[in-house]
C-alpha cells in the first residue's frame, strides 16, 4: 500500500534525510564515512556465499545502519544503543532469517520513563526503516524494573535499519522526532559499499497534542494508579477529538469512545489487566484512525472548496460576458429600430435596407442559441466526468483499505490476499491436539483480530475448519466443524456482530499439503478465516470442495 503524506496547515512536516548509504566489502569492517566525504559510485559487486550486505545510514546527525538480511540465511545480531535522547540505553536485537519473515528478538536496558520527554509520551514503539524511508511499527516498548523490556517481532521486510522512539500511545502510524535509541552494526559484521539516499516523514512530538497542552492531557492528571493501556487510550481519544474527529470521523471517534468506555467500567469493577487492556488498546487503535481519516478528510475539504471556488470564477467570468454579449445585441437592435423609423420617411430603398438588418439580427439570434446548446452539452459533460472521478475515488478508498486490513492481519496471522477475500490462517497448534479448544495464545490473537475487525464496518468473516486425512470422514468433519464454531463463538464474545461471522467445517477436504507426510498433515490441520465485504472490493464465496 502506498502511504499518502498529509499536508495540513496545523502540521509542520518533519524530515530526516537518510543520507551516505556506505556498504563495506567482504572483509573490511563497516566505519562510518567523514561528514564532508564525497558519496561513493555504485560498483558492481557479487555477494560471497554467507556474506551479509550492511547498508549504513545517516538519520539526522545520528549514524544508524540498515541491514539487507539475508532470506533463511541465519541469525545476526546488532548492537542497540542510546541516542542524545537518552544515552544510557543499551542492548541488542538477534535477526533471524524464516521462510518469506524475519523474526527480531530486541533485548533494551537502562530505559526511562517516556513521559521525561514531554507529558503527551507515554509509551516507546520500535520500528523499521527501509533504505526507502517506509516506517513501519513494530509494536509497543514498555520498559519493566531497572528500564529493561524484550520484544519479539516478525516482518516482512529484507533490508531496514531498527530504532526506538518516545509515542503517546502504542498505534501511532509515524514515528515522532524522540529517537532514544538505534541498531549500531557489529564490528565484525561484513559487507559490500553502496550508497542510498532515502527520507522519511517524522512528527514533531507537540503536533500529537494540538491544541492541547501536554499538562492539560488525561494522562498528566490521572491517579498514578491507573493503568498505561488506559492512560494512552484516554490521551488517544482527546487526541483524535481535538483535531476534528466528531466531525469528520464521526461513527470511527464514536467506536473510539465505545471502548474507552468499556475500558472504563472494565477498571472502575476491578475486572483485571487482560479485559482493561484489551478494550483500551482497542480504543486507541480506533481513535488513530480517527485521527488521520480527519486529517485526509480536512485536506479534501480544502481541494474541493478550492475547486468550487474556481468553478465559480469560471462561471462568473462566463456569465459576465454573456451579458456583455446580451448588452451588444440590445444595442444593436435599438440601432436597427432606429434605422427602420428613419426608413419609413424614405423611399422604397430604406425599406429594402431596413429588411436586411432584420435578417441580420433574426442570424445573431440563432448564434446566440447555438452558443447556449454548447454551454449546456459543457455541463453535461462536466457533470458526467465528476460522476467518473466519484467511481475511481471510491475504488481506490476500498484498494486503501483492504491494503490497510491485509497489513494490520499480517501483524497477527499470516493472512493473503485471494479473490475470495483476505484469508486468515490458523494453524493446529492454537488448538489441543485432536481437540477444539482455544489456546491462549488463540484467545489472544483473535482478541486483536476482532479488534481490528471492529474498526472496519461492513465485514463479514466465514470461518472454515480443516483436517488432515486421518481418521473418518465424520469424526473428521464434526472436528473442523467444532474448531470452526470455537473461532466464531470467541470472536462474536469480543463484540464482532453474530450476523458478520459464519462458520463451517470441512473435514478433509481442500488440503493444502501433501496428507502423505507428517509435515503436510500439519499444515492441513488449519481454521481459515476469509474476512470480505463490500468495504474492502470483494464478497466471500465458498471453497470448492
Amino acid at each position: 500500500m502506498s502511504r499518502s503524506p498529509l499536508l495540513i496547515a496545523s502540521f509542520s512536516s518533519a524530515l530526516l534525510l537518510f543520507s551516505s548509504l556506505s556498504l563495506y566489502a567482504q572483509d573490511t569492517p563497516a566505519q562510518p564515512a567523514p561528514d564532508n566525504a564525497p558519496q561513493a559510485q555504485p560498483q558492481d559487486q557479487t555477494l560471497a556465499p554467507g556474506q551479509t550486505p550492511v547498508f549504513r545510514v545517516t538519520v539526522s546527525e545520528r549514524l544508524t545502519r540498515a541491514v539487507n538480511y539475508r532470506n533463511r540465511g541465519g541469525s545476526t545480531m546488532v548492537e542497540m544503543k542510546g541516542t542524545d535522547l537518552s544515552p544510557a540505553i543499551t542492548g541488542k536485537a538477534k535477526v533471524d532469517g524464516k521462510a518469506g519473515r524475519l523474526g527480531i528478538d530486541v533485548e533494551l536496558n537502562h530505559m526511562e520513563p517516556p513521559i521525561k520527554f514531554g507529558g503527551q509520551f507515554l509509551t516507546y514503539v520500535l520500528w523499521a526503516i527501509t533504505p526507502e524511508g517506509r516506517a513501519t511499527n513494530l509494536g509497543e516498548v514498555l520498559p519493566g524494573d531497572n528500564g529493561k523490556d524484550k520484544i519479539s517481532v516478525t516482518t516482512d521486510l529484507q533490508a531496514f535499519g531498527l530504532i526506538v522512539t518516545a509515542e503517546p500511545y502504542f498505534a501511532v502510524i509515524y514515528p515522532s522526532d524522540k529517537v532514544v535509541a538505534e541498531n549500531i552494526v557489529l564490528h565484525e559484521t561484513k559487507g559490500f559499499e553502496e550508497t542510498i539516499s532515502a527520507k522519511f516523514d517524522v512528527l514533531e512530538g507537540g503536533q500529537y497534542v494540538i491544541d492541547i497542552p501536554a499538562d492539560k492531557l488525561p494522562s498528566t492528571q490521572a491517579d498514578p494508579r491507573v493503568p498505561l493501556d488506559l492512560l494512552e487510550a484516554r490521551n488517544a481519544v482527546m487526541i483524535a477529538k481535538s483535531v476534528g474527529a466528531e466531525r469528520y470521523a464521526n461513527d470511527t471517534i464514536t467506536q473510539a469512545e465505545d471502548m474507552l468506555g468499556r475500558a472504563e467500567d472494565y477498571y472502575q469493577r476491578k475486572q483485571g489487566r487482560t479485559p482493561i487492556g484489551t478494550a483500551a488498546r482497542g480504543a486507541i487503535q480506533q481513535a488513530e484512525e480517527a485521527r488521520v481519516l480527519t486529517l485526509r478528510r480536512i485536506e479534501q475539504a480544502k481541494e474541493e472548496a478550492a475547486r468550487l471556488a474556481q468553478e465559480q470564477a469560471k462561471a462568473k467570468a462566463e456569465a459576465d460576458a454573456e451579458a456583455a454579449h446580451q448588452a451588444q445585441l440590445a444595442a444593436q437592435a435599438q440601432s436597427d429600430e432606429d434605422a427602420r423609423r428613419r426608413a419609413q420617411a424614405e423611399a422604397a430603398q430604406a425599406q429594402a435596407q431596413a429588411a436586411q438588418a432584420q435578417a441580420e439580427a433574426q442570424q445573431q439570434a440563432a448564434l446566440a442559441q447555438q452558443q447556449l446548446a454548447q454551454a449546456q452539452a459543457a455541463t453535461a459533460q462536466a457533470a458526467a466526468a465528476e460522476a467518473d472521478r466519484q467511481r475511481q475515488e471510491a475504488i481506490r478508498q476500498k484498494e486503501e483499505m483492504r491494503a490497510r486490513l491485509l497489513a494490520q492481519l499480517n501483524q497477527v496471522l499470516q493472512t493473503r490476499d485471494t479473490a475470495r477475500g483476505l484469508i486468515v490462517s490458523m494453524p493446529d497448534v492454537l488448538f489441543d491436539f485432536n481437540k477444539y479448544t482455544l489456546k491462549p495464545e488463540a484467545r489472544e490473537r483473535l482478541a486483536r483480530i476482532s479488534g481490528i475487525v471492529l474498526a472496519y464496518p461492513d465485514l463479514k468473516l466465514q470461518i472454515e475448519g480443516y483436517t488432515d486425512s486421518i481418521g473418518t470422514d465424520e469424526y473428521n468433519l464434526e472436528l473442523s466443524q467444532k474448531r470452526a464454531d470455537g473461532v466464531r463463538a470467541y470472536l462474536i464474545s469480543s463484540s464482532v456482530p453474530p450476523d458478520h461471522v459464519n462458520s463451517q467445517g470441512f473435514g478433509k477436504s481442500n488440503p493444502v499439503a501433501d496428507n502423505s507426510t507428517a509435515a503436510g498433515r500439519k499444515l492441513n490441520r488449519r481454521v481459515d478465516m476469509i474476512v470480505s465485504g463490500d468495504v474492502i472490493g470483494t464478497q466471500a464465496q465458498t471453497p470448492n470442495p
